[in-house]
């Protein structure tokens, strides 16, 4: 109660003395600051408890400690879903897009915290995932439940969700611009202004609180510039960077979808984390996100792959060394993905930064072995993170921007455009929508794009039309006239005793022979219609227009548990659309 009177009381204050845009770039400050600050925290506590966990292996006979370390990471992670989040938590970039879609950009209170306690059990024991996703995820809680707070539209809503996700983004890697790109890329789906200001400033607030607190920068390096004689490399790298992100896509997708499904959720935690910590302990570079390998690579320092490996004398052969980042680049995505389906939470975003950085070391490290030209290996480490990172997410400019921030690579943007590109167009072939959005489609029917987002920005109860007249279907036609002449309307529903809809008696297809006497003394059994389609009350608005239009009628049922509610016309789902695009285009020209 308490906090309702806040609420009403901070309402009818900003109402009177502030704008909605001003109000709406306060918000964005506010979710920069909280966003920044969730950044800092789960970087902390996952440094700390990988540091502890390295402790315990490096006091283990060959370290032994990485076959069961995943596993208890990832148990608790699940203990905790389970028993003290309740399965309340909504894991991915995907549920954000489904709340973007279907729920008006609202997201669940509890997302703000649970993130950041099961992402950090998860990554800190050596879970083979990254923590981009569980800090957009708590970004995004903290935009949505401050727009609730206040509340404000959905389009709002929506920008103070991004913006949230933008700080996390950048807070994590140092890199507002593509903080900002992210959101608007993977979230939106489209660049405006009015959405630009309030992300830029959320993402910097980020930024800024990173900075403040945590000064430690993800990767320490300075790129050298490029050469046209490696030109033709870096186009094969651009080929294989598409070919591997539609592996990524696909391999991942799959194992994140579950594995042991058969189990229940603590056998599948467990057996899932043993089988990771078998792979760990073979390959210790995919403890946890691995950017402590990728940093050493990066600075030049190949052989760092040697640490903790058991065949360590073997990898002195250059070209058994050259097999094994083979083997690298194919198994961190596997690793990530039995993280994840086992129960772990994580995302891809940091496996695939991996997977390319190790593609990109492939190749140069390959053709510096042949002597035919010596190409620098840290360029193409930069450069196959931004193919890989543009082949799966559909998002070049993130990618170009993100590894040119992170690792101070701006001399190398012909490169970095050139691979990004080649990725994005080779993926996008073979696969139309990034991995987020193929799996919503598949299983939501939920799609990308600015109309679906307004459609579903509104639920079917708004534009149901209740007013209806129920029939039986022992009812006379001559007892049907009697109805009606009582009222103006075109359909009737016919139902049974429990509210089930038995078919509808449409005027316009029966009009000509109403009247005639021949039919007086039938029932309505006699001239009632099976509905072409039954619309669900749980139904995107959405996926109902693409009913209207798939099968071409205007007015159709609604159900609710298989009980009869009302209708719905096409003619209102527009109308309610229409008003939505002028509520958005009003809450956009404020920042015009």
């Amino acid at each position: 109660m308490m906090l309702k009177t806040l609420s009403f009381k901070i309402n009818r204050w900003r109402l009177k003395r502030n704008s909605q845009r001003n109000f709406l770039i306060y918000c964005s400050v506010v979710v920069g600051l909280i966003g920044g600050l969730a950044a800092v925290a789960l970087k902390f506590l996952v440094h700390f408890m990988e540091d502890v966990s390295r402790n315990i292996s490096s006091h283990l006979y060959y370290h032994i400690a990485y076959v069961f370390l995943p596993a208890i990471g990832i148990f608790l992670t699940v203990a905790y879903q389970h028993i003290v989040n309740r399965d309340k938590i909504e894991k991915g970039i995907g549920k954000i897009l489904i709340n973007i879609k279907k729920n008006r950009s609202n997201i669940k209170f509890n997302n703000l915290y649970s993130h950041l306690i099961t992402s950090s059990l998860t990554v800190g024991f050596g879970g083979s995932s990254g923590l981009e996703a569980p800090i957009v995820c708590t970004g995004a809680a903290i935009g949505s439940n401050l727009g609730k707070f206040f509340k404000l539209t959905p389009y709002e809503k929506t920008v103070l969700l991004a913006a949230g996700a933008s700080a996390g983004i950048a807070a994590v890697f140092n890199s507002p611009i593509a903080g900002v790109l992210f959101s608007l890329e993977i979230l939106i789906g489209e660049i405006t202004i009015p959405t630009f200001i309030p992300l830029l400033i959320a993402s910097a607030t980020g930024v800024v609180v990173s900075k403040a607190l945590y000064s430690g920068q993800l990767f320490h390096l300075v790129t050298e510039g490029w050469v046209m004689g490696a030109l033709p490399f870096y186009i094969v790298l651009g080929l294989f960077s598409g070919w591997i992100s539609i592996y990524i896509a696909k391999v991942g997708g799959n194992l994140e979808g579950g594995i042991f499904k058969k189990q229940n959720r603590y056998v599948r935690a467990i057996a899932g984390g043993v089988i990771l910590g078998l792979i760990i302990m073979v390959f210790p570079q995919l403890f946890g996100e691995g950017y402590h390998y990728l940093t050493a690579i990066l600075n030049g320092n190949i052989h760092v792959l040697k640490e903790e490996t058991l065949f360590a004398n073997l990898l002195d052969n250059p070209w058994v060394m050259l097999l094994f980042i083979a083997v690298l680049v194919f198994m961190k995505i596997i690793a990530a993905g039995i993280t994840i389906g086992s129960g772990g939470n994580g995302g891809t975003f940091a496996p695939t930064m991996f997977t390319g950085a190790f593609l990109g070391l492939l190749v140069a490290y390959g053709v510096n072995q042949t002597g035919l030209i010596h190409l620098n290996t840290s360029n193409f480490i930069a450069v196959g993170m931004a193919g890989a990172l543009a082949g799966v997410l559909h998002a070049p400019l993130t990618a170009i921007f993100l590894i040119a921030e992170i690792t101070g690579g701006y001399v190398l943007f012909i490169p970095l455009m050139i691979v990004s590109a080649i990725s994005y167009i080779i993926s996008r072939y073979y696969a139309p929508h990034n991995m987020y959005w193929s799996h919503l489609i598949h299983e939501n029917n939920i799609h990308p794009g600015q109309d679906y987002s307004m459609l579903n920005s509104f639920t079917l109860d708004s534009i149901i039309n209740r007013k209806f007249t129920p029939v039986d279907k022992s009812t006379t036609v001559a007892d049907f006239y009697k109805i009606l002449a009582k009222t103006d309307t075109n359909i009737f529903p016919v139902l049974k005793e429990d509210g089930q809809l038995e078919g509808v008696v449409l005027i316009d297809d029966i009009r000509r022979r109403l009247f005639n006497r021949e039919i007086a003394d039938s029932t309505i059994a006699d001239i009632m219609v099976a509905p072409p389609m039954l619309i669900d009350y749980d139904q995107p608005a959405s996926s109902v227009m693409d009913t209207f239009d798939a099968i071409d009628v205007w007015q159709l049922p609604v159900v609710k548990h298989d009980i009869f509610i009302g209708f719905i016309s096409k003619s209102a789902l527009l109308s309610k659309y229409r008003e939505v695009i002028i509520e958005q285009h009003r809450a956009s020209d404020l920042f015009v």
